[in-house]
């Protein structure tokens, strides 16, 4: 067995006890803490930033396709399901899904109230699986095999509340245009987001019934929206889909149209990123710390082994070895702790949040390995290389003075 690394155990925690054995717990106690907050941080951001992208995604894709517009209006200008880009998308290995929309602005009346949305329709091809988890109360749309219209509506409970609307009521929703048209729908589904680009405005209809309204073709919608299978690459997918659009179609990337959500999302990298940082400083000073202490405590054991003739760098090895495993026993606790935490929120959604504030109902969890396995390397690598910084004194160390030192 290698010396250093058997004297190490000898003086280890378990096998010392008073002043010595205090110091190890701290040691052990201070990195597992370290740990497992910087675990709970980075799984509590991801959950985060996935669950508000989500709610993004499942209203408009991660990208739009539609014709090239002068205009800033919500109305659409038509574009063909016959094109190439559409009748062929199944051959584009990056496209997960697509599905059509139109835009067209009303006003939807309560029995007291007038509210100025935004119908959105959809058809047959809607991904209800990624909506699903924002649909509250109520179902979706049951589209009529004939293709004629379906007078059924989802609003937002944001819309409902205002408007005193509840599951089964009939609306009449206006529209603005030359003659001046109206629809009356029934509400079917009650959806809620958190997010005020969703809630305060948009409502969910059929496609067929802004056809009508429009005299457009069965074959013609306002755009498509595009799902690819990669979200995490969505701005490395956004060229390669330009070069397989109609030439008179354009892209909409949905983490530039909604920029302001997304830019916020990445500041909360930063944010966490800081916290990384003074989480390090305070375990590898901790170390530090810890491993000067354990030399001055076994200054005498120093000499001794020198009158005995070991090297600086074998009785260095000694300390480095007591770190590690000090470090290693920290680091299975932390990560016992930190996803011990994490798995029960993940399963119980014990810890709530305000919606209004945060835009969810409870605290949520990512399960990202490859941060948690970065984390624990990063912790690993700089609490070890700071071991051989105290670990230099013992050069210095005389051992006449040592075996007399009190």
């Amino acid at each position: 067995m290698n010396l250093s690394y058997f004297i190490a155990k000898r003086i280890s925690f378990k096998r010392t006890g008073g002043f010595t054995g205090t110091i190890h717990g701290i040691a052990v106690a201070s990195i597992a803490i370290g740990l497992s907050i910087l675990i709970i941080a980075f799984l509590i951001q991801g959950g985060f930033k996935e669950v508000v992208a989500n709610k993004v995604f499942a209203f408009t894709g991660h990208y739009q396709v539609h014709k090239f517009s002068s205009h800033n209006g919500y109305e659409d200008i038509p574009s063909s399901k016959n094109s190439q880009f559409y009748t062929n998308y199944k051959d584009y290995g990056f496209v997960k899904h697509i599905q059509e929309y139109a835009f067209k602005p009303g006003l939807l009346k309560g029995d007291d109230e007038v509210q100025g949305v935004l119908l959105k329709g959809i058809g047959p091809d809607f991904d209800s699986v990624a909506f699903q988890p924002a649909l509250h109360e109520g179902r979706l749309i049951n589209f009529n095999e004939d293709g004629s219209a379906a007078n059924e509506v989802l609003l937002s409970r944001k819309i409902a509340n205002k408007l005193l609307l509840g599951l089964g009521d009939k609306v009449i929703m206006y529209f603005v245009q030359d003659p001046p048209r109206y629809r009356r729908f029934e509400v079917v589904g009650i959806y809620e987001t958190y997010l005020e680009d969703f809630d305060d405005k948009m409502v969910l209809g059929d496609i067929q019934t802004i056809r009508n309204l429009n005299g457009w073709n069965p074959d013609q919608v306002g755009g498509f929206e595009v799902f690819i299978n990669d979200p995490k690459q969505i701005n490395e997918f956004e060229e390669a889909l330009y070069d397989k659009i109609d030439y008179d179609l354009k892209v909409d990337n949905s983490t530039i149209k909604f920029i302001q959500i997304f830019d916020w999302l990445k500041l909360l990298n930063n944010n966490v990123y800081v916290f990384l940082a003074l989480i390090l400083f305070v375990a590898a000073f901790n170390m530090v710390s810890i491993l000067f202490i354990l030399i001055m405590e076994r200054t005498q054991m120093i000499g001794m082994l020198k009158s005995m003739g070991s090297s600086n760098r074998q009785i260095r090895r000694i300390f480095v070895w007591n770190g590690i495993r000090i470090i290693g026993r920290g680091t299975l606790l932390g990560n016992a702790i930190g996803l011990g935490l994490c798995a029960f929120q993940y399963w119980t959604q014990a810890l709530t949040l305000d919606p209004e504030n945060y835009y969810m109902t409870y605290v949520p969890i990512e399960w990202n390995w490859p941060v948690i396995i970065a984390l624990n390397c990063i912790v690993l690598v700089v609490t070890t290389l700071v071991l051989f910084i105290p670990a230099m004194l013992i050069s210095n160390v005389q051992p006449i003075k040592a075996i007399r030192f009190d």
